[in-house]
């Protein structure tokens, strides 16, 4: 068995281009920004096209449903192109579904482009961290990995803020507007720092039709989720629908490298911390807004202020992680960040009805810190494990593992919210789960504490079509 690799300067020769980091994270946020940017113009958008709400509603799961059924196909077809035209070839595509939003004459062409929209970014969630690791040395990756798990979410989080200034001001129609100077700008820097090498090629059948057996599943498993708080147990019925899309998937030669991927001795870890971790901060993020408003009686404004203390903290936190990451030990360094969210957590369960906006400000800040110092020496972990031709598979796993904590916490808020009639007590219950999620988070990143790596000569995009940098070839006996 003798192992062909194209060659390639020494990682230690190469200089780090921070501005592609950059653009990874920006393509990122703006993906996220659009999960959550869109909903508080909901209102007006069903105004606008005389729909009902539940019509309405279709704006929104029109974009998640490619999130969760392209990201893992898209993964696998990313590693066997060039990545400078996939770049251009995803934002562009992101930025054209923007305006084509925008200008949506009928609620039929919103939702159509919103699906296009969905099924771009899924490219740019599976794109950004690979971009973001090949981007520097291996010395900085821990920084570089910060950027992107940390700058990405806020886009999730800054939404809605963001989106009822614009709809305000501008109107509804801006929500989807503001991606075209980000996306121009990710394009820009891409061509700038990425070799001219590489092209595009259509994916095969079999990932189109891993892709769709995808999406029935997360139709069964969104559709359920969105049911689980009503009485009766269809929407149980309704999430048991996405298994056998979910099993036909797992049988499919398209499912072959994520199934090979998640195999990898110390890649589980990550994996199943990112999903615990996130589904606590789903579930933090769903019950604080109702806390603030209907418990400590704030404005909408104020809230909204108290609120930030959880984004910049993370913010703030995740370039120290970064460099402790470097210095020190990536898993060790998210293993301190869990820790630090769980106490953040507890602070968090008295739910006093007594304090001030500062006794929550603070208390969410240590959960933000936590968050900070977790999600960027995290996705190190993950991208450092990785086999060096899977580096795209790895960043649309890590985005889908990221995407189902995101949607899997509020529908576990509002299980263990409803159970209790919707008091304080089944709020702060949930909050004591959330922190439970975060103990769980800790468990396999201890059982991994030694893992091999990936070289990291190999972790550079390679020069030949950005395509897999080293072939295995068996020689008969």
């Amino acid at each position: 068995m003798t192992r062909q690799c194209a060659p390639q300067l020494p990682a230690q020769q190469e200089r780090n281009r921070w501005w592609l980091v950059v653009a990874a994270g920006l393509a990122v946020f703006m993906a996220m920004l659009d999960m959550s940017i869109v909903g508080i113009a909901l209102p007006n958008i069903g105004a606008d096209f005389d729909v009902s709400p539940a019509a309405a509603e279709w704006v929104v799961l029109g974009y998640l449903l490619p999130l969760v059924g392209v990201t893992l196909p898209a993964g696998t077809w990313l590693d066997r192109v060039g990545k400078r035209p996939a770049l251009v070839f995803s934002a562009g595509g992101f930025v054209l579904a923007s305006i084509a939003a925008g200008l949506a004459p009928n609620i039929g062409w919103l939702i159509g482009a919103r699906v296009m929209q969905g099924s771009f970014g899924a490219v740019l969630f599976a794109l950004g961290p690979a971009l973001a690791a090949a981007a520097v040395r291996p010395d900085a990756r821990g920084r570089a990995m910060s950027v992107v798990a940390t700058v990405g979410p806020l886009g999730g989080v800054s939404g809605p803020a963001l989106g009822g200034l614009l709809v305000d001001s501008l109107g509804w129609p801006w929500t989807f507007y503001i991606n075209v100077p980000v996306g121009l700008a990710v394009i820009g820097i891409g061509l700038a720092q990425l070799p001219a090498e590489g092209r595009l090629r259509w994916p095969d059948r079999s990932l189109v039709a891993g892709a769709a057996l995808l999406c029935a599943a997360a139709v069964a498993l969104l559709g359920g989720l969105a049911l689980s708080a009503s009485r009766g147990l269809g929407w149980l019925v309704l999430t048991a629908a996405a298994v056998p899309p979910l099993r036909a998937w797992l049988r499919m030669r398209a499912s072959q490298s994520t199934r090979g991927l998640l195999l990898v001795p110390g890649m589980a870890g990550p994996h199943l911390a990112l999903v615990a971790q996130t589904t606590g901060v789903g579930v933090l993020m769903f019950l604080i807004p109702f806390y603030l408003q209907d418990t400590l009686n704030m404005s909408a404004t104020t809230a909204g202020l108290a609120i930030l203390a959880f984004p910049l903290a993370a913010l703030l936190l995740a370039s120290v992680g970064g460099v402790i990451a470097d210095v020190w030990n990536a898993r060790r360094t998210s293993l301190l960040g869990v820790a630090v969210f769980v106490v953040g957590l507890l602070t968090l369960t008295p739910l006093n009805p007594e304090w001030a906006a500062a006794d929550l400000t603070w208390r969410l800040a240590i959960v933000g810190g936590g968050a900070g110092l977790f999600s960027g020496p995290n996705q190190t972990v993950a991208m450092s494990t990785a086999p060096p031709a899977l580096l795209a598979t790895t960043g649309a796993t890590t985005s889908l593992a990221r995407q189902l904590g995101f949607s899997l916490g509020p529908g576990l808020a509002t299980a263990v919210w409803a159970l209790s009639g919707y008091t304080a007590l089944g709020m702060r219950t949930a909050l004591v789960a959330a922190a439970g999620l975060g103990v769980i988070a800790l468990l396999p990143l201890c059982r991994g504490a030694s893992t091999p790596q990936a070289p990291d000569s190999y972790r550079h995009i390679n020069a030949e079509e950005g395509s897999q940098p080293c072939t295995t070839t068996s020689m008969s006996q």
